[in-house]
């Protein structure tokens, strides 16, 4: 299996999605709802966007573990890459935020479920240098080679470099900081809107590097790993076609398949050329979600990979009698009452 391409994810369902206004500052992808439309149909609207992309991925085989969310304060939990990653041999980070209504998506019942279903040994959690000012929002912030161990980051509010260094340091990957702009001068507020990593292939808007320099020295960085550079237009940008996503999925016989998760949107902005050189490696699968582009965020942003091995079913595992001993179905506590397992 490759190591860049998960084959399980975590989806939010947030049952109260509408664009986070305390992010629009710096999101210049982020758009007001259609004039006249209500929050509730909004809401709605996204709510059958999230059922879509879950169903689209569990019909090519890719896990899909799906939490509910009824929290209205957390407008942006759709978008669970930015406080979480997983990574092989069992680690799992979670990331300081920069807005602060997103800083309380992180959830400890996902972090419980991560570790009961798949073989987590240490979390490191860089969420208390949120009070210093610096942030790292996860894998929107940073774009992860997992193969060459290499973290391509666009700076900005919500990718510091100091941070950067840690996780590196941390995680054993490579930093490779650099800036990027929209033709108005504006910052990329997440570097996965512009580049996307596969196993054999990479999406990225390289003429958004301004510093020419710098951007062969990117452009260099991703060919030596001998993958196929499809070189993304602003326009495509602006159609999310850097949020993409690889992903492992089985087909119905079982058989290991990869896909390319991208919303309908950059679906339609790729060139013939640019679908053809995707396919030689993975399966484009693509999804309409328009409501939840319009908080600045696509597929990939969706979609928090599980880098992770899963642990075999408890009723399979081997355990040591000192284990199995303890290891009771209904346990009482000295008061008399069941201990019951709330994941909620």
């Amino acid at each position: 299996m490759s190591a860049q391409a998960p084959s399980a994810v975590i989806l939010i369902r947030a049952t109260s999605f509408v664009p986070n206004p305390a992010t629009a500052a710096d999101n210049a992808f982020q758009a007001d709802a259609p004039e006249g439309q209500s929050d509730y149909t909004t809401s709605e609207k996204a709510l059958a966007e999230m059922d879509a992309l879950a169903a689209a991925l569990r019909d090519v085989g890719v896990r899909v573990h799906v939490f509910d969310d009824d929290d209205h304060t957390r407008p942006d939990s759709v978008f669970p890459n930015n406080w979480v990653s997983t990574h092989a041999g069992g680690t799992v980070a979670v990331y300081p935020m920069y807005a602060s209504n997103r800083r309380h998506e992180r959830r400890h019942d996902v972090l419980e479920m991560l570790k009961s279903e798949y073989r987590v040994q240490e979390i490191i959690d860089y969420s208390g240098l949120e009070p210093d000012g610096i942030f790292l929002e996860g894998t929107g912030a940073m774009v992860l080679d997992h193969v060459s161990r290499v973290a391509y980051t666009a700076r900005s509010h919500r990718a510091d470099v100091a941070v950067l260094e840690r996780f590196c340091t941390d995680f054993n990957y490579e930093p490779m900081a650099f800036d990027a702009v929209d033709s108005d001068g504006v910052p990329v507020y997440h570097t996965n809107v512009i580049a996307c990593i596969g196993t054999d292939v990479a999406m990225i808007a390289l003429d958004m590097i301004p510093d020419e320099h710098r951007r062969e020295q990117v452009r260099e960085r991703l060919a030596v790993t001998g993958r196929t550079i499809i070189e993304l237009t602003e326009e495509q940008i602006r159609e999310f076609a850097g949020n993409a996503v690889e992903l492992c999925g089985r087909t119905p016989e079982g058989k290991r398949r990869y896909v390319m998760a991208m919303s309908a949107r950059a679906r339609r902005s790729l060139r013939p050329e640019q679908v053809a050189a995707i396919e030689e490696s993975c399966e484009i699968v693509s999804v309409e979600i328009p409501t939840i582009e319009l908080a600045g965020g696509s597929v990939r942003c969706m979609i928090a990979g599980i880098h992770l091995d899963r642990r075999p079913p408890l009723e399979e595992a081997e355990l040591t009698e000192a284990v199995e001993a303890i290891n009771v179905d209904d346990p009482i506590t000295p008061d008399g009452r069941y201990v019951a397992k709330d994941y909620a």
